[in-house]
């Protein structure tokens, strides 16, 4: 296992204060040339993008409830608040156009408010399924010729 890259693509978040992103298009061509780089040594190797099947985008329900399970402490539900509760996949171009500030004045994509810790522990259970069932794919799969 490599180490998660430690930088991701959060351009729609510019408008908040400490947004750092490197940009879609350096995020892919960082991945692609990783996963060309270690095929071409002839190692056995695909990038993975955790999700879930169902849940909201950002800081709502979803994410509060996986860091309430991972990490208590971290939580303040005494100041959470809602934010727009329409799925993200009615919002893209709204979000492509003008960012999350946009649809959300305060950065909340869902609604963080009622997520428990069990709940948390579900969606672990089942991004971690989703991970095992990809590396078994992975794993099954032919390991490529060295070039």
């Amino acid at each position: 296992m490599a180490p998660a890259v430690a930088f991701g693509a959060s351009g729609e978040h510019t408008a908040f204060a400490g947004t750092l992103s490197i940009g879609t298009r350096a995020l892919c061509d960082v991945l692609a040339l990783a996963v060309a780089r270690l095929r071409g040594e002839g190692r056995q190797c695909d990038a993975f993008h955790v999700s879930l099947a169902s849940g909201d985008a950002h800081a709502g329900r979803t994410e509060t409830a996986l860091l309430l399970h991972l990490d208590p402490s971290a939580v303040r539900l005494d100041l959470a608040e809602a934010g727009e509760p329409r799925p993200v996949g009615e919002l893209m171009d709204r979000l492509r156009a003008g960012g999350v500030r946009s649809v959300s004045p305060n950065g909340v994509l869902g609604d963080p408010r009622g997520a428990t810790a069990a709940e948390g522990r579900r969606l672990l259970d089942e991004l971690i399924e989703g991970c095992a069932a990809a590396l078994d794919g992975l794993l099954a799969a032919p390991v490529p010729a060295r070039a």
